[in-house]
């Protein structure tokens, strides 16, 4: 007795993009394989550092006491722990980050930017924002940029949706908004125009993007002998 046969199933038809979608989809891939490389020409040149190490120090520049521990400091620079590890040796061998275990929990490990680090990242984020502002933001409007910010976290939970959190915010520790490091460095340069600007800021404050934008509320600078403002 023969069985009967089985039923021919047809693969599902593939959900092919709409010119629109296509549209959409070709810009977002254009950058992502021509932006990163235009922001590393710029920090390799002028910093002697790539995108992702300038992204450590930054996020370190802006934590309490510049210091987070290796997993808040991985999901804020969207890395690996491997990878996050590999660059944290590299930048140790350049004295910009140190390693120390948690005093609260010897389990962890904390990243520590050092004195040299933070002046590294003084000197370095000046020219990476101009970068980020002649790339990305003066290309948009206010409007679209928040647009951006809400495309971006929506992908983002896409691509890393067990990621422990998106980004690490200094706001969530910090009680007193201070200086970042791009607005030391022009502090150092122009202090008499930076005080005649102090009331304008505390009414009207400016963008901190030497972060790549990921930061809004950055911590407070190390104490140096020579005063940053």
């Amino acid at each position: 007795m023969s069985s009967k046969p089985e039923p021919v199933t047809s693969e599902p038809e593939p959900r092919w993009l709409t010119p629109a979608e296509r549209a959409g989809w070709l810009s977002l891939a254009g950058i992502l394989i021509r932006l990163p490389g235009a922001l590393d020409s710029q920090l390799q040149r002028d910093a002697g550092m790539n995108t992702f190490e300038y992204f450590v120090l930054s996020g370190l520049s802006m934590a309490p006491k510049h210091t987070l521990r290796m997993t808040e400091l991985a999901a804020f620079v969207s890395g690996s722990p491997s990878r996050l590890s590999h660059v944290v040796k590299r930048l140790e061998q350049r004295g910009w980050v140190r390693r120390d275990l948690d005093p609260q929990d010897a389990r962890c490990t904390n990243a520590v930017l050092t004195e040299a680090g933070w002046d590294k990242v003084v000197a370095s984020a000046p020219g990476h924002v101009e970068a980020v502002r002649h790339l990305v933001i003066d290309a948009l409007t206010s409007g679209q940029i928040r647009q951006l910010h809400e495309i971006g976290e929506r992908i983002l939970g896409r691509v890393a949706p067990d990621e422990p959190c998106t980004a690490y915010r200094p706001a969530t520790h910090e009680t007193t908004p201070t200086t970042h490091p791009a607005e030391a460095s022009t502090r150092q340069t122009e202090p008499s125009t930076r005080q005649a600007k102090s009331t304008a800021h505390q009414t009207k404050p400016t963008t901190r993007q030497a972060a790549s934008t990921h930061q809004t509320q950055p911590a407070t600078p190390r104490s140096k002998k020579v005063p940053r403002s």
